[in-house]
């Protein structure tokens, strides 16, 4: 596959990228472990699909100490016994909130209240931003057709 355009050659999607990676970085893993993140961005990356951050979430969630099995057992999360409860909550919550237009309301009030048992109202709201943000930069690199496979670990953190 071949990119469309590369997002940080043009000025204004370089641009925008850029205020997407800070404010990706606002969430510290002091507000949500830093696992939980990589786990949502790698689940929501599947869905939407796209290859580029795949391959990022992946070698940066492994660099950063992650299992493997843990890695590949993120799109059957429901079947593995590898996850947490409260990371458990935290997948279905991206799910829902990545798939919005496949249900009526978006995000079920379950599935709010599932995850609002196992984080507080600061790590939602983090949860929240984290869902967003991926999403958008999934978009883009979808759109653009940013290919998978050659993300080297720590290149985007500015």
């Amino acid at each position: 596959m071949e990119a469309r355009l590369s997002p940080f050659a043009s000025p204004i999607m370089g641009k925008v990228y850029k205020h997407f990676i800070a404010a990706s970085q606002a969430v510290t893993d002091e507000v949500l472990p830093y696992a939980t993140q990589e786990l949502v961005r790698l689940r929501v990356s599947q869905i939407n699909g796209c290859g580029a951050c795949v391959d990022m979430h992946v070698k940066e969630a492994l660099h950063a100490g992650e299992d493997p099995t843990r890695l590949s057992l993120v799109a059957v999360w429901r079947e593995a016994a590898v996850f947490t409860d409260a990371e458990r909550a935290a997948l279905e919550l991206a799910e829902q909130g990545t798939r919005l237009a496949d249900a009526a309301g978006g995000v079920g009030d379950e599935v709010w209240e599932n995850a609002a048992k196992h984080y507080d109202e600061e790590q939602l709201a983090a949860l929240v931003c984290v869902i967003a943000i991926i999403n958008a930069f999934n978009r883009g690199n979808v759109m653009t057709r940013q290919p998978g496979g050659g993300y080297e670990v720590g290149k985007y953190h500015l």
